[in-house]
């Protein structure tokens, strides 16, 4: 059974934490696959810069990982004491880097307007 973020993540107790993420349905990740004549090493370049580029990005220190040809490992430490020293615009611009965002929130990066303010402005 599936349990949310907030019941397995409780950084009090560690913020160390071991994360895995396999391929299904025999896929290859990494490497060379014979079933399907197919090389896909170059994958793993792109996993390794992109893992660290989202570390970077969202206070995640990453402290190891192991790319495989079907799956892979890595151990995170939540850095609590920079995302703590962020402040809300700083979280959201961060976010940003990533997805390009709701209207609501492109506006409060802006400087513009939110539903908040355009509501007491309408009573």
């Amino acid at each position: 059974m599936t349990k949310a973020r907030t019941a397995q993540i409780n950084v009090d107790a560690t913020p160390y934490y071991h994360c895995i993420s396999r391929c299904v349905r025999r896929s290859f990740l990494c490497g060379y696959d014979n079933e399907q004549g197919k090389n896909f090493e170059h994958r793993r370049a792109w996993i390794e810069e992109r893992l660290l580029e989202l570390a970077q990005v969202f206070c995640i220190d990453v402290c190891a990982y192991a790319i495989m040809s079907n799956h892979y490992h890595v151990v995170l430490h939540i850095n609590t004491d920079s995302g703590n020293a962020l402040a809300p615009i700083d979280v959201a611009e961060r976010w940003l880097t990533f997805h390009q965002g709701p209207v609501l929130i492109q506006r409060f990066i802006e400087g513009g307007s939110t539903v908040r303010s355009r509501n007491r402005t309408l009573l």
